[in-house]
């Protein structure tokens, strides 16, 4: 505010005073002296020269004038950027950070932009700009029936295009992006979906644009998109030996050395300022995508993943015939592709499995397990910093360092057998972020006082354990107590996390549930463990509460994990601006694992819709011409197989299968751009894209692999997936009463397993966001459910079990052909029979590893058709 009067103040001088005190004390701009036409030709005196001055002095405050108003004016009408005063430069800077103040002073939305961003900027990024000529530009103005339109560009490494930086690009003023998202918003875009969040765009969108954008492509107004994006793929040229061509070349030789980490916050302190005017959400969406912090946190990836099965699995539950489970959308989805590209599912299997074995060993040496300060886990091994130093590990575990460290190969962890019967040792181990070589773990109770959290982003790293510590797999009971935050983080793991509003709602039972620690230590090995708490809040406790929570930690084992400044912390967590965390007292220095606001809803969402029993309607189906075999079957309902072409070289088959495993299943067409964005999630270069897809049209041959007038690849009509034939015979059964048996018959033997199975290693998590895995499961288990009661009711209960068991090879995790199976083994009279499938769906419900159970309808109907069933499962439970 001070500023801003103070501006104010010499703003009212240089437009009313400098002119006023010109006038009172050195007269007019033209003084006689100068209207003297003989002063061209005669002698110059001194009024002649302190005439002339006047009226340079005069002039320049014109000028300022001028600049003025121009600030004003882009100021008021949020124009984006000021129109540019001739020569003048400095003098227009002054006028911007004049006006600017006051318009600051006046109203929290002045849109003036600094004068600053008008000094010649870096060369643009070379796949953003069209460079148009003068006379284009001016002919454009005068052309009523054109718009201008521009194509987003596809993913450099890390660097996702925002709807902020297309309006810093193509505006001027990163700040007009609403302009943008209002002239855009629910218009549908080449792939089919729409824009509905300002933060959420995709590589090869065609955005219409206000009409003094620049860098931008001009197109007639009624000119259909589909036509737009073939004359303007995703990569835009420009004309060789340009200005553009010239700084599109510049920057090219630029990219391979810069790290691909655009607008995160180790970006140049000179944007800092600029950062910190931008809204939240596009803040976020500039600083990483969705798979940049989900998919970084490879740990919580796996734990996420297992507990979101585990819903999906009680979801079916209540499918109902004829739909099929609800999907996530938008951010969800993205945030489970996220989830699916990073899950680290090894990795925390041997972090699991190791501690539960050393914990075995240790008891049955009757040892106490030592402390463990920290953990590393990489491709190769997991390393636990113990104390004391013990350099006699249990086998095979060894000790390095002296016996201050013990290692487990990655390669022996992975034989070790699973031990859920056994204690977790440490379930306090939970990730801070990432080094050059792996993950680096804390143990919470290894601190024995307070760890305190501090820097910029300290809810996000909260958070980020939180969601770990309440889904990984090496803990067993455990409590984890959110204060001040976090309260929609219950969605994901009720039964481990609960939140409050404040410190002095929860110390009074921590201080009545405290424990020795060699007491719970020893209880956790020898089968008698105590609930784990974990305590993280992102509200700095008064000086009384710390107090109190610093003499709690010193005798129990609880963790506590506070923000703010807490004094006499044991450690420090320090969360930097460049994203890097360190703990000094460790001598641990990370990549911070952080979970921003969007990232968390995204993941609040997708269990969420986990948790949504309504359903919904499955995809209608495009009707094929004729059953004959086609010259490329793409089989997908069960291990992957390409039909009707040769194997390509080793390293190559994969991704090639994959390109055209979605080819196929999405019949209506996929621009290369967003192609590349499906399969490369984390960026790829065009060149590498262009590369795959010439490599794929090669292998399929001449005439399967087309292009529409929209630069849209699709498959030829000779190229077929079993999926198309199984939904074009399960549609015709449904008009056809007396062969329905036969098709549905036909259908269901081409089931070989589940879908996809044998897929490659973290490939195929576009799924995560398509309707294909949902549409698949319901439409089988329907087809086999609808078969299974015409035989049924022509007295055939052993076809009506082939029929179910064909569709249990795909979707095993829905009940309802559980059901389905019991009713057609009950209807054959045979009780063994009957008897020996209630025990394999026992045995599979109690070690399935989603766990879970099975469903009460389930049960119900066992009680109904076997009532001893209970009594077999106790006394093999007591053998």
């Amino acid at each position: 505010m001070l500023a801003g009067l103070a501006a104010l103040v010499v703003l009212v001088a240089l437009v009313g005073g400098v002119p006023y005190a010109l006038l009172v004390f050195v007269g007019p701009p033209l003084r006689p002296e100068l209207l003297d036409l003989d002063v061209l030709t005669g002698n110059v005196g001194p009024s002649t020269i302190i005439a002339v001055l006047v009226l340079l002095v005069w002039l320049a405050w014109f000028q300022l004038f001028l600049c003025i108003l121009v600030e004003v004016y882009a100021g008021v009408r949020r124009v984006g950027m000021p129109a540019r005063v001739p020569l003048s430069g400095g003098m227009q800077f002054v006028a911007n950070k004049l006006v600017s103040s006051v318009l600051l002073l006046f109203t929290a939305g002045a849109m003036v932009v600094p004068l600053a961003k008008l000094t010649p900027m870096p060369a643009a990024p070379p796949v953003t700009a069209v460079a148009y000529s003068a006379p284009l530009v001016e002919q454009t103005l005068e052309a009523p029936r054109t718009k201008k339109v521009y194509v987003v560009q596809p993913p450099h490494g890390r660097h996702h295009e925002s709807l902020w930086e297309i309006a810093e690009k193509c505006l001027g003023d990163g700040r007009r992006y609403h302009e943008i998202y209002r002239l855009n918003q629910a218009k549908e875009q080449p792939d089919g979906s729409r824009l509905r969040m300002a933060d959420l765009i995709r590589p090869g969108w065609v955005l219409d644009m206000p009409d003094n954008a620049k860098n931008v492509h001009v197109v007639p107004s009624g000119q259909p998109r589909e036509q737009t994006l073939r004359e303007h793929p995703g990569r835009v040229d420009v004309a060789p030996g340009s200005i553009a061509a010239e700084q599109r070349d510049q920057q090219e030789q630029k990219t391979p050395k810069r790290e691909a980490k655009h607008r995160l916050p180790e970006q140049r302190a000179d944007e800092q300022d600029q950062r910190a005017e931008q809204p939240p959400v596009i803040r976020e969406a500039q600083g990483a995508d969705l798979t940049d912090y989900l998919a970084g946190a490879s740990l919580a990836a796996a734990g996420l993943l297992l507990v979101l099965a585990r819903r999906r699995r009680e979801q079916l539950w209540g499918r109902v015939f004829g739909r099929r489970i609800v999907r996530p959308r938008d951010d969800a989805a993205q945030a489970e592709v996220a989830l699916r590209l990073g899950g680290d599912a090894p990795g925390a299997r041997v972090l699991d499995v190791g501690l539960r074995h050393l914990g075995a060993e240790l008891a049955a040496q009757r040892r106490t397990p030592p402390t463990v300060y920290g953990a590393h886990l990489s491709a190769r091994t997991l390393d636990l910093w113990i104390h004391p130093s013990d350099d006699d590990p249990p086998t095979p575990w060894t000790a390095i360092d002296g016996g201050q460290v013990w290692r487990l190969p990655a390669y022996e962890g992975r034989l070790l057998p699973d031990r859920r019967t056994s204690g977790a040792p440490y379930p306090g181990l939970v990730s801070i972020g990432t080094d050059a070589s792996g993950r680096v773990l804390i143990d919470l109770e290894a601190a024995q006082g307070l760890i305190n959290v501090r820097g910029p982003q300290t809810t996000a790293a909260l958070a980020a354990l939180a969601v770990e510590l309440a889904t990984n797999l090496w803990s067993d009971r455990m409590r984890v107590t959110l204060v001040g935050f976090g309260e929609e983080l219950t969605a994901i793991a009720p039964d481990r996390i609960r939140a409050v509003g404040s410190l002095a709602e929860v110390l009074p039972e921590l201080e009545a549930d405290a424990a020795p620690r060699a007491q719970v230590l020893t209880g956790r090995i020898t089968g008698r463990p105590r609930r784990a708490h974990y305590l993280l809040s992102s509200v700095a406790p008064t000086h009384e509460e710390a107090r109190r929570l610093a003499l709690l930690a010193r005798r129990d084992t609880a963790g506590y994990v506070l923000a703010g400044d807490v004094p006499h912390a044991t450690w420090t967590l320090q969360i930097n601006e460049d994203g890097t965390a360190r703990i000094a007292e460790l001598g641990f220095e990370v990549r911070a694992q952080l979970l921003p606001r969007r990232h968390y809803r995204a993941l609040v969402d997708l269990f969420r819709t986990a948790g949504r029993l309504d359903g919904e309607a499955i995809s209608e189906p495009v009707p094929l011409a004729g059953l004959h075999s086609p010259a490329v079957e793409v089989r997908i309902l069960g291990p992957v197989e390409i039909a009707g072409l040769p194997p390509l070289e080793e390293g190559r088959m994969e991704l090639a299968t994959e390109m055209l495993v979605y080819l196929a299943t999405h019949q209506g067409g996929v621009h290369p751009v967003v192609l590349g964005g499906v399969l490369w999630p984390r960026g790829v270069q065009d060149m590498v894209r262009d590369a795959a897809i010439a490599r794929v049209a090669e292998w399929l041959g001449p005439g399967h692999l087309l292009t529409d007038e929209a630069g849209r690849l699709r498959l030829g009509p000779e190229v077929r997936t079993d999926w198309a034939l199984f939904r074009e015979l399960v549609r015709r059964a449904q008009g056809d009463p007396s062969g329905r048996a036969v098709l549905l018959e036909k259908a269901l033997g081409l089931v070989r397993g589940p879908l996809l199975v044998g897929r490659r290693p973290g490939g195929y998590a576009w799924l995560a966001a398509d309707d294909l895995e949902y549409d698949v499961t319901a439409t089988v288990a329907d087809a086999a459910h609808r078969l299974c009661e015409i035989r049924l009711a022509q007295g055939q209960p052993d076809a009506a079990v082939a029929a179910v068991r064909a569709a249990l090879l795909l979707a095993p995790d829905d009940e309802a052909l559980w059901r389905d199976l019991l009713r057609a083994t009950h209807a054959t009279e045979d009780t063994v029979r009957l008897r020996a499938v209630v025990e394999g769906l026992t045995r599979r419900a109690s070690s399935h590893p989603y766990g879970g159970g099975m469903a009460p309808e389930t049960e119900a109907l066992i009680e109904e058709l076997l009532p001893t069933w209970r009594i077999h499962v106790v006394r093999e439970s007591s053998a």
